[in-house]
């Protein structure tokens, strides 16, 4: 599992451009107000954890950046909520797609542009808070956009992130169907993730693995915490499905066996 970081950076870009994340849940036409309601109903029904996570009304006047804004939904939430909102993407499809939807609800933001989350253009100390949901684990170097996060934030300043749990449910029954049931026996889970998991290249990462990264920068208070989510439940699956996911998640030890693996911390 290995790629020129420049090659591999390009593929993860031309694949979000495609389709920005979670734009594909409608049908209507692109662009409008039905347009971005279905993507924001589709989210947050299945996703209701992000909106106890990210806390959008407890931020109002604070300097706010999102790394990854995808189609917009979560940022618009900030900007809702009274924060000061920045957003960065490394796509343009998904700041056409914020440009849009802000003005589409008569919203203003402080700024977002086009940019790379292991180079963020931003001068040291600059964000009361950096959000980040699920966007990380796909750069190459993941910990390298880690550490720009931390360098943007203010001395006190708090990180909210997301990025996949590679000890979860889904994460193992992604590996089944790649790798086991394909006869790929000698293949990891991570290689399963690496090849097959949305666009060449995602990683994920175990709660052990986080807790150690964050002993190693200079933050604080860190948080961490797994999600069992819609995802990990294959709600979308049948019953049968649906109930190997329940007998495997008991077997890996229950909520901290959630594919969506959130940390919080505050900058020293």
């Amino acid at each position: 599992m290995s790629a020129n970081s420049d090659e591999l950076k390009q593929q993860v870009q031309d694949y979000w451009n495609k389709e920005t994340c979670g734009t594909w849940v409608t049908d209507s036409t692109k662009f409008t107000k039905e347009y971005f309601e279905d993507i924001e109903k589709d989210r947050y029904e299945k996703q209701p954890e992000i909106l106890e996570f990210a806390e959008f009304d407890k931020f109002a006047g604070q300097k706010l950046l999102e790394v990854g804004v995808g189609a917009g939904t979560d940022f618009v939430q900030w900007v809702r909520g009274g924060a000061k909102a920045y957003g960065i993407d490394l796509t343009e499809e998904a700041i056409r797609h914020l440009d849009y939807r802000l003005e589409l609800y008569g919203l203003k933001a402080e700024g977002f542009k086009v940019a790379d989350c292991e180079n963020l253009p931003f001068e040291d100390n600059t964000f009361d808070i950096v959000y980040s949901w699920g966007v990380i684990h796909h750069t190459p170097n993941t910990l390298k956009a880690l550490d720009e996060i931390i360098r943007v934030l203010k001395p006190g300043g708090k990180a909210k992130i997301m990025i996949y749990n590679r000890k979860s449910v889904l994460a193992y029954l992604f590996w089944v169907k790649h790798a086991l049931l394909k006869g790929k026996f000698n293949k990891s889970v991570a290689w399963a993730l690496w090849n097959h998991m949305e666009s060449i290249g995602t990683k994920a990462y175990t709660i052990d693995e986080v807790k150690e990264i964050l002993s190693q920068r200079p933050v604080k208070e860190s948080n961490v915490k797994a999600y069992i989510s819609y995802y990990d439940k294959l709600e979308r699956f049948s019953p049968i499905m649906q109930f190997v996911a329940k007998i495997t998640k008991v077997l890996m030890g229950g909520e901290k066996a959630g594919w969506e693996l959130t940390f919080q911390f505050t900058k020293k």
